[in-house]
C-alpha cells in the first residue's frame, strides 16, 4: 500500500481550447498537511476537482486512499471531507436540519464538534441556509466538511470569506485535527500566512504544472526568503 493520501500521475485536463493541467504529477503523504499555491487561473480548482472524481481528466489518473477517484466505493467517501470554492448548499433548509441530515450520513459525525462550531461562529441554526452571507455560509461548509473527522480533507480556499477571527479558530481547528499526523489535508490559499502556520509541505501550482513541491522547510532553505516571496519570485521567472 503506498503512503500517499493522495496521488496525481500526469493528470491533463482541457476546457475547449483552453489547457488547464498539463501533465500534473503530485502525491501528498498521509498525516501531512499540504498547502496548493498558485496564481489566478494557475488551476488549482480544477486539481482539486480531477483529485476528487468531481471531473474527470483527458488524461492521467487520481487516486484517494488507494482507490481511483473516479470510482471511490462507499467507505473511502465516508473518509473524505472537500470544502468546494464556491459554496452550493440547500437554500430551502434551515441551517440546523441541512447539519441534522449531512449528520444523518456519517456514523463518526461527532455531534459535540459541531455544536461546538455552531456556537464559536455563531452560525444561526434557525435560518434558512439560502440567505445567509458568504462568510456565514463558508463557516456552514467547513463545518458541514469537518463534523465527521475525516481522514482525507480537501478545501479550496477555505478562508477567502472568513473574517480575521473566524479565520483564525478554524487555522486552529485544522492544527488540532491534523496533529500529530493524524489526517491528511489539502488546501488552496492566497494567503501565505496561513498556510505558513498550518502546513508542513507546498506544492506550488504555475502554468498547469507543479513548479514545486515538498517541505516548506526545505523550500525557505532553498530560497532564504519567506513563502510569500518564494512563490513571488517563481512566478516573476516567467
Amino acid at each position: 500500500m503506498t503512503d500517499a493520501a493522495v496521488e496525481l500521475r500526469g493528470l491533463v485536463k482541457s476546457f475547449g481550447k483552453k489547457a488547464v493541467l498539463m501533465g500534473v504529477d503530485l502525491a501528498v503523504p498521509r498525516g501531512s498537511v499540504l498547502g496548493l499555491l498558485g496564481a489566478n487561473g494557475a488551476g488549482k480548482t480544477t486539481l482539486l476537482k480531477c483529485a476528487l472524481g468531481l471531473i474527470r481528466p483527458q488524461a492521467g489518473e487520481a487516486r484517494l486512499l488507494g482507490q481511483n477517484a473516479w470510482t471511490l466505493d462507499a467507505e473511502a467517501k465516508q473518509r473524505i471531507g472537500y470544502v468546494p470554492q464556491v459554496i452550493g448548499l440547500y437554500p430551502w433548509m434551515r441551517v440546523r436540519h441541512l447539519i441534522d441530515y449531512t449528520a444523518a450520513f456519517y456514523p463518526n459525525w461527532n455531534h459535540e464538534l459541531a455544536a461546538r462550531l455552531v456556537e464559536q461562529w455563531a452560525i444561526p441554526l434557525d435560518d434558512r441556509v439560502g440567505p445567509l452571507s458568504v462568510g456565514q455560509g463558508q463557516k456552514l461548509a467547513i463545518l458541514l466538511a469537518l463534523a465527521h473527522e475525516p481522514d482525507l480533507l480537501l478545501l479550496d480556499e477555505p478562508a477567502a470569506s472568513l473574517d480575521p477571527l473566524a479565520r483564525r479558530q478554524f487555522l486552529q481547528l485544522l492544527i488540532e485535527l491534523a496533529e500529530p499526523g493524524r489526517r491528511t489535508v489539502v488546501f488552496s490559499t492566497h494567503i501565505t500566512s496561513d498556510l505558513e502556520h498550518v502546513a508542513d509541505r507546498v506544492a506550488i501550482l504555475k502554468s498547469g504544472r507543479v513548479a514545486w513541491h515538498g517541505l516548506l522547510e526545505d523550500l525557505k532553505e532553498q530560497t532564504h526568503v519567506n513563502l510569500e516571496e518564494s512563490f513571488l519570485e517563481m512566478h516573476a521567472g516567467g
